[in-house]
């Protein structure tokens, strides 16, 4: 029952190239940032990524992106990265675009057992009746384009039918683990990482404190370690910000008034 690994690197040896991996996070925010890095170092290329958003330029996993390690991502969001839409515009990336809570939803059926389910998002656009450009050539043509989707009625309304994702492995960092891979996520951490735990067939946790098994509250698990099959503790360092903003310090009082006098002390 012990699920703990001694390192990183050894956390992901086997992601071989051509692999699908579901990974963590929202921007910056609750990333597999180690496990990323592991990765990165053991080589692997013609990865497909399954992630809310591929990371920044050189963070997450914008790191793998501008190595050239990703042939295909399934993302919701895909700004802020300069370097992907480079690559996408460009012909060397394919990317799926998928509505945000469909992306949640297809991976947490993936992670159920359930292979498709109807949603009435995307009903009426391209990403039901297809065409969305997956693929571009270099002359700027549509190599891939997404096909259309099912679609059907139920009590007056159309919906369109999408698949579960479930992947090779799934990379997720939580604030807490124990031995066991039960996993608690901090805040608004708890976003994809629950999820992409459950669609991984192998998934793999980085958390910044590993304690025992019986010191979490099971009332307060967010993702149980059935769904998990490694873990590996990296401490908090390393944390990253998207965009920084800060107040401005403000100024000083203007001190106004006559006789007035500085306070003492």
């Amino acid at each position: 029952m012990d699920k703990t690994i001694g390192s990183a690197a050894e956390a992901v040896a086997d992601i071989r190239s051509g692999s699908s991996v579901a990974v963590g996070g929202f921007g910056l925010c609750g990333i597999p940032r180690v496990l990323i890095d592991a990765l990165f170092a053991v080589g692997a290329t013609d990865l497909e990524t399954v992630s809310n958003n591929c990371g920044v330029d050189g963070a997450g996993l914008g790191v793998l992106l501008r190595a050239g390690r990703i042939r295909r991502t399934v993302s919701s969001y895909v700004g802020e990265n300069k370097e992907f839409a480079r690559q996408y515009l460009a012909g060397e990336l394919e990317v799926e675009l998928t509505p945000q809570g469909t992306l949640a939803e297809r991976l947490r059926a993936g992670g159920s057992g359930i292979p498709a389910f109807y949603t009435p998002a995307g009903v009426g656009t391209l990403v039901a009746d297809g065409g969305l450009p997956w693929r571009y050539n270099a002359d700027g043509s549509v190599a891939v384009a997404s096909p259309a989707k099912e679609t059907r009625g139920f009590r007056g309304q159309e919906y369109v039918l999408e698949e579960g994702i479930v992947t090779d492995f799934a990379l997720v960092r939580a604030a807490k683990g124990d031995r066991h891979g039960n996993l608690v996520f901090n805040a608004s951490a708890r976003n994809f990482n629950p999820l992409c735990a459950m669609a991984g067939r192998i998934t793999i946790a980085e958390v910044e404190e590993l304690v025992e098994p019986g010191e979490l509250d099971p009332e307060q698990v967010h993702t149980p370690g059935v769904f998990v099959q490694r873990v590996v503790e990296v401490g908090t360092a390393g944390k990253g910000i998207e965009k920084r903003t800060v107040r401005e310090r403000a100024a000083a009082s203007p001190v106004s008034g006559p006789g007035h006098q500085p306070m003492e002390g």
